[in-house]
């Protein structure tokens, strides 16, 4: 089993996190699932979870993201550590 990763944000990730908190109450309890998540397999290597490699990203912008129901995380795996780059909403006509 492979060790726990450790999870930390970014200050534009905990702006963004307090104004979703604000206008959407679920969102705290979706924040703490995915830090669960991210500990455990920020890979995905048991294919258990809606994480998805982006094409293109650059280090530092959100390589990985997770989606939660309507809520999107995007992070950067470096080594042991994961950090939560932003977090939003779907977009509500992105499958119109």
């Amino acid at each position: 089993m492979t060790p726990p990763f450790s999870v930390r944000t970014t200050p534009p990730f905990d702006r963004l996190a307090r104004k979703l908190s604000k206008s959407h109450p679920e969102f705290r309890a979706l924040r703490e699932r995915a830090v669960e998540i991210l500990k455990a397999d920020p890979y995905n290597r048991s294919r258990a979870h809606h994480i998805k490699k982006l094409e293109a990203v650059p280090l530092g912008e959100g390589q990985w993201r997770l989606s939660l129901g309507r809520f999107r995380v995007r992070y950067d795996i470096y080594g042991e550590e994961v950090v939560l780059q932003y977090c939003g909403l779907r977009r509500e006509d992105t499958y119109r």
